[in-house]
């Protein structure tokens, strides 16, 4: 996995062959094979470890915020440092984890990424129980604007970084944006969240 993730992220998935990355990794294509079964199947493989590890740090946020809106900065939080740890495992997830393989025209979507999307629609849910989201607005419309805002600052990081440029904001600066975007989704009528911890640090 480790010699599949380094060359799908230095020269794309669809132009890496299998025969490289056994020859990388020091093994045969047949054990590649028996192991994975696809090139594809090794790529949701580098995906799902990736999520296996995140999880318990994200399970740690959920049970210690004090409602949703603490949880879902948090774990958005959470995710953007995990993968700005691991640019190449960024770089597969954003540019190679949504693509459309072989004939057929579906999307084929890592365990981990559908299991942490799932997890981001019981935050809102939650979060409109406990008053701090508005009730009014649509689930998958609240999903869909988190997971962009979360995927678009990962990426920006990723294309400075492998441009060589400093990171475009730091961690102290996602958390802010995160606070200040999900203030949008609060309650009316009830005081925003404050932002001077976050933004001071």
């Amino acid at each position: 996995m480790a010699a599949a993730k380094t060359l799908f992220a230095q020269h794309g998935f669809e132009r890496t062959s299998t025969a490289s990355i056994a020859r990388e990794a020091g093994t045969s294509e047949s054990q590649l094979v028996r192991y994975y079964h696809t090139k594809t199947g090794l790529l949701e493989a580098i995906f799902n470890a990736c999520w296996q590890t995140l999880t318990p740090e994200i399970q740690q946020v959920v049970m210690g915020a004090t409602d949703a809106r603490e949880a879902l900065a948090g774990v958005l939080e959470t995710v953007t440092d995990g993968f700005g740890r691991d640019p190449d495992l960024a770089f597969l997830l954003l540019f190679e984890g949504r693509r459309v393989r072989g004939e057929s025209s579906e999307i084929v979507l890592s365990q981990g990424f559908i299991e942490f999307a799932n997890l981001i629609r019981l935050l809102i849910q939650r979060g409109k129980k406990d008053g701090t989201f508005r009730v009014e607005l649509s689930d998958e419309a609240m999903a869909s604007a988190i997971l962009g805002a979360t995927e678009g600052m990962i990426r920006d990081r990723v294309m400075a970084q492998r441009a060589g440029k400093a990171d475009p904001f730091s961690l102290a600066e996602i958390r802010s944006i995160f606070l200040a975007f999900l203030t949008g989704l609060h309650q009316p009528g009830d005081a925003p969240p404050s932002l001077g911890a976050a933004a001071s640090e």
